[in-house]
């Protein structure tokens, strides 16, 4: 077990990677066409919005930047969609073709509480900050003559 432990930071980043890349691939096609999406029309709501978030949102979380924002406003565009798009076609996501959203919905709520993991520039900026403060208060003051 202790091995289990010790890899779970390593495990989320991993996770975190995929899913905001697979998200950045979704934004990607919606905006520009590419990867076997046709791109949707400027400022068409919600696609192109959503698209926005997608590409954005994705690059933030696959590089752990803002991580936990960005991993909450994707999971809330992903629920929006669930909602609004697939689940008033049927109840089940099975029956809407929401699978994919509701999926991503709570991946990224997951992401969003219990954080980037290792390799994340959040993680990095934050041992930055922490090893500058312990720097701060172990330096002796000046001494004025």
């Amino acid at each position: 077990m202790k091995f289990i432990e010790s890899a779970r930071p390593y495990v989320l980043a991993l996770f975190r990677l995929v899913v905001g890349l697979l998200f950045t691939c979704n934004g990607a096609a919606k905006l520009f066409g590419v990867l076997g999406g046709g791109a949707l029309p400027f400022g068409s709501w919600p696609g192109w919005y959503a698209g926005v978030v997608e590409l954005v949102g994705g690059v933030l979380v696959m590089a752990g930047l803002g991580t936990r924002i960005a991993a909450l406003i994707c999971s809330g565009e992903m629920a929006y969609a669930y909602f609004v798009v697939h689940q008033p076609q049927a109840l089940w996501p099975i029956q809407n073709g929401g699978e994919l959203s509701a999926l991503y919905a709570w991946a990224f709520l997951l992401i969003a509480i219990v954080g980037p993991g290792a390799w994340a520039l959040d993680t990095v900026s934050a041992r930055s900050r922490a090893r500058d403060r312990e720097h701060a208060r172990s330096a002796k003051p000046l001494t004025t003559l």
